[in-house]
């Protein structure tokens, strides 16, 4: 199969499964968004902290991609068998650590996000309830992983797309009161909870419950990866090489993670209208990330396992193919969300204000679309080779010396608001390429063009 069709068949269900995903946030926002803006305000001002802790437990999970790989690309399936065995075991204990943490730690968190405190307890309330399912929501990251790593990616597309349906349907039933709608002129009665924001918890708990059972099913069916009669016993042969790639991948999203839950800290004390225009315009951002997101899973994988063959053709193959189809697809992308953004904007919210606060921080954003696509596709490519240390150094610059003291001075010492915060994280962008462009030229991403040994999977 030539090249590019490789890319695609492994890109597309990754992106129908982001854009299923993002899909259901835009309706999860919009539903909740019609209760009003303290609702919208009580979801989205935890949304930082859910993005921490999900990308930290997506972090241990790419050694593990790393891995299998570059295992099933050197032809040895049981090694990717044994890795797929010590997954588990990472499974079991982050689901059990971020459970505690999460949990214990739920009455606090809108207080350090500075919620304003006439919803701090309801934010409080939405923050437990959906973590009680953090064991299944782990399996779904990490079994997620493992199953792409082995070129799998429409078993987590389907599960995905299964688990944003409920999510949905239980929204319909558990948000609103029972109601009448007319449907072809007809009255039609709808049962319904009323539980308002908690209803929109309770069915994202369950919805992640089943997405997690599924997957772990999906895994152990698996006839490559399955972990069936693979000891879950700490290995330090394959955990070793795994947390060499890892934890640098983790600190760097921890650190980049805690950086956003400062940045969405400062922008929460700007007021309810900038955390709510702030939140919508992230949620509706999140659609035009898609194609970067996708592909940079195909980049993972292939790179993976072109260097487990030690092919250092396919390799540069690779990189001259996935770096001008992202730039096109995020062209394309950023163009559509400059024009769409008030329209979009206005999905979630009535307020004008909120709308047109919103859709300039969006317009601005649009511009940085093919930069931050190209560094995305690189970090993946990085990551499928093991080299996770210079994009943890890349990001962490970029978050805390460019747009946290950028923000801080902007917003808390020069008065400035949303806009001005939202130029910051611009400029982050901007250095990202910048950083990657250079190791792209040089060449440094790839094991197979140096002579350094600074592989930690060979």
């Amino acid at each position: 199969m030539p090249l590019l069709a490789v890319i695609i068949s492994l890109a597309w269900p990754t992106m129908l499964e982001q854009l299923m995903q993002t899909a259901v946030q835009y309706i999860d926002t919009a539903m909740v968004g019609a209760l009003g803006t303290s609702a919208t305000a009580a979801v989205g001002a935890t949304g930082t902290i859910n993005w921490l802790i999900g990308s930290t437990v997506s972090a241990l999970s790419i050694g593990f991609l790393a891995f299998i790989a570059k295992a099933l690309g050197a032809g040895d399936e049981a090694g990717a068998k044994k890795a797929s065995g010590q997954a588990v075991l990472a499974t079991l204990l982050a689901g059990a650590l971020f459970t505690g943490l999460t949990l214990s730690l739920a009455p606090f968190v809108p207080v350090w996000m500075q919620v304003d405190p006439t919803i701090q307890s309801l934010a409080a309330e939405y923050f437990f309830i959906l973590y009680i399912p953090m064991l299944p929501r782990a399996a779904s990251t990490i079994f997620g992983t493992v199953l792409r790593a082995a070129g799998d990616t429409k078993t987590p597309m389907k599960i995905g797309i299964f688990v944003n349906l409920i999510n949905v349907a239980l929204n319909f039933f558990l948000i609103y009161e029972t109601r009448t709608v007319l449907l072809f002129s007809r009255p039609i009665l709808i049962p319904g909870a009323g539980m308002g924001v908690i209803g929109a918890a309770v069915a994202s708990a369950i919805a992640f419950t089943f997405g997690g059972v599924a997957i772990t099913v999906a895994l152990w069916r698996h006839p490559r990866i399955s972990p069936r009669g693979q000891s879950i016993r700490p290995d330090m042969a394959i955990l070793r090489p795994c947390l060499r790639v890892s934890l640098p991948n983790m600190l760097q999203r921890f650190g980049t993670s805690f950086g956003y839950v400062a940045f969405a800290s400062m922008i929460n004390s700007l007021g309810e209208v900038a955390t709510a225009a702030h939140t919508i315009a992230n949620t509706v951002e999140s659609a035009f990330y898609i194609p970067g997101y996708g592909m940079q899973t195909a980049a993972a994988t292939l790179t993976g396992n072109a260097y487990g063959a030690r092919d250092g053709q396919r390799m540069k193959q690779l990189a001259a193919l996935l770096m001008p189809l992202e730039i096109l697809l995020m062209i394309v992308s950023g163009a559509l969300l400059f024009f769409l953004a008030p329209p979009l904007v206005g999905l979630f919210s009535q307020s004008d204000e909120v709308i047109s606060l919103g859709s300039t921080v969006l317009r601005m954003v649009a511009l940085s679309e093919p930069f931050f696509g190209f560094s995305i596709v690189m970090e993946g490519m990085m990551q499928g080779v093991g080299k996770t240390r210079a994009p943890m150094v890349y990001n962490m610059v970029g978050m805390w010396a460019i747009r946290i003291l950028g923000t801080l001075l902007c917003t808390q010492l020069l008065s400035g608001g949303l806009v001005a915060a939202w130029a910051c994280m611009i400029l982050h962008n901007l250095f990202l390429f910048f950083a990657y462009l250079i190791c792209y030229l040089r060449r440094s991403w790839n094991p197979l063009h140096t002579t350094k040994a600074d592989v930690p999977l060979s």
